[in-house]
């Protein structure tokens, strides 16, 4: 097997100085000033572009590689969009308190943060979105935790684990989808080949929630107070069947498997009919929540804290932090930071083991300095020949990356999934981090399964001539 070509050490400083650079103005933002990520990500992409020229690469390159790179999140800020309103339209329907009412009379406390993590697991499978799994089940799930005492961070953790563990798994999820074409595999073959990393992780995180889970109520339950709770939703709200309408319509969506965006604006539209006529929301009161939030007024401090989410401008936060993480991307695309850092990981990837490290740790440092969708794209396709030659299924790679780069992705404080995260539930990404247990638990059985050399799928060469046909991967470049 020829050894790939190693990288100038001299071209290897200039790639590392961008990113070295741009974490250490993030972390000392974040955690030394308490400040938000947004000007550190944008004078990260001065810095890479300020490298870049110095090194001979033109400023035009640069700027359009940042465009090229924030158009194709377009979609993704569509999404961003259609979820705020789905938030306060299903607040204001009256679907969410539905969901908070009956969660409180039927899950005990002792099982409810495995329930949790169930629950939003199985939507997410069933939805193929772990996004809209947290800003509907998973907010009244929080507020479920608040009334019950259990720790909040806690609640968090086990959406996410459940949240993302579905999202990773659905066939109908965009990522689970992407990664697939990237690693040319067959959709369920890569679903299938995750089960190995995946199933264990959820195990051990759902016996870890019920474990942890009373222990970390900070008071004992008070059955007056959920009945008062249950009474005041029930009061402000008519709960009656039809507030199950608009999660009907995302069903029906999803049967007829509709993409994302169509599919979430029918569920937006369904609710606002379900408030207007169900609830009694005026038409002006509609066109305010679904542009400012839904704005709670039981007269109940935590009730209307909970309920008082949502809206198109509630996404302006994560959204401008999607656009300049993507810019940044593309900065260090156009400078060849990232592809020169890819090469030296690979380099040192001469066994089985390390190959399956360096896969991880190259998705969650993509991740870590852009997003997700590059971590995907850029190490998946640099590291699918050092599979095939190591006589591997590109399903190790597709699970690698989804475990790497799908999974890390809440967990990190400027990631957009981390900030939709804690934005939508109302905890620090760093507070719930920790309980993620089965985002973090994953890759450490990829890990595991390397050193032992098991459920490593060797290659299969008509499928994979079979996955490389010009017509599909024609497909997938365009998607791509």
């Amino acid at each position: 097997m020829a050894e790939p070509s190693s990288p100038n050490s001299n071209a290897l400083v200039w790639a590392l100085l961008p990113v070295v650079l741009t974490a250490a103005i993030l972390m000392y933002v974040l955690f030394g000033l308490n400040g938000g990520p947004h000007i550190p990500l944008l004078l990260g992409c001065a810095i890479t572009a300020f490298i870049g020229v110095l090194r001979g690469v033109s400023w035009h390159a640069v700027q359009t590689s940042m465009i090229r790179n924030i158009a194709e999140s377009l979609p993704v800020l569509g999404i961003f969009m259609l979820v705020g309103m789905t938030i306060s339209s299903w607040i204001a329907s009256g679907t969410v308190p539905f969901l908070t009412a009956q969660g409180i009379k039927l899950i005990s406390p002792d099982w409810f943060l495995p329930a949790t993590c169930l629950l939003c697991a199985l939507v997410s499978v069933f939805t193929g979105t772990s996004w809209g799994t947290v800003g509907t089940l998973g907010l009244a799930l929080m507020g479920m935790a608040d009334v019950l005492g259990i720790s909040l961070a806690l609640c968090a953790g086990a959406i996410v684990s459940g949240a993302w563990f579905g999202d990773k798994m659905s066939p109908l999820s965009d990522t689970t989808n992407f990664t697939a074409a990237i690693a040319r595999v067959d959709l369920y073959t890569h679903i299938r080949n995750m089960i190995p990393s995946t199933l264990p992780a959820m195990c051990i995180a759902l016996i870890l929630y019920y474990w942890l889970g009373p222990d970390s109520a900070s008071n004992p339950v008070d059955n007056t107070s959920l009945t008062a709770l249950s009474a005041s939703l029930e009061a402000h709200f008519d709960l009656a069947w039809w507030v199950l309408i608009p999660p009907g319509v995302i069903a029906l969506t999803i049967y007829f498997r509709l993409p994302a965006i169509p599919g979430l604006f029918f569920g937006v539209v369904a609710a606002c009919l379900v408030a207007v006529v169900g609830q009694g929301v005026s038409p002006e009161s509609l066109a305010q929540l679904l542009m400012n939030g839904f704005k709670s007024q039981t007269g109940q401090a935590g009730l209307d804290a909970l309920l008082s989410k949502g809206g198109l401008m509630s996404m302006m936060w994560v959204i401008s932090l999607i656009i300049l993480a993507m810019a940044l991307g593309g900065a260090l695309q156009a400078t060849g930071s990232l592809q020169t850092l890819l090469q030296a990981l690979l380099n040192v990837a001469s066994t089985r083991f390390r190959l399956v490290l360096v896969t991880l740790l190259a998705a969650l440092g993509f991740n870590f300095a852009s997003n997700a969708f590059i971590a995907y794209t850029l190490p998946g396709r640099m590291l699918l020949p050092a599979f095939h030659q190591r006589g591997l299924s590109g399903a190790n790679l597709s699970r690698l990356l989804e475990d790497g780069a799908t999974m890390s992705a809440p967990l990190i404080p400027w990631n957009s999934g981390g900030v939709y995260v804690a934005g939508t539930l109302g905890i620090p990404t760093i507070l719930y981090a920790p309980f993620a247990f089965a985002n973090w638990l994953a890759p450490l059985f990829d890990l595991l399964w390397a050193a032992l050399n098991w459920f490593m799928p060797t290659r299969n060469e008509k499928q994979d001539k079979m996955m490389s046909d010009n017509a599909f991967m024609r497909k997938q470049d365009a998607g791509t």
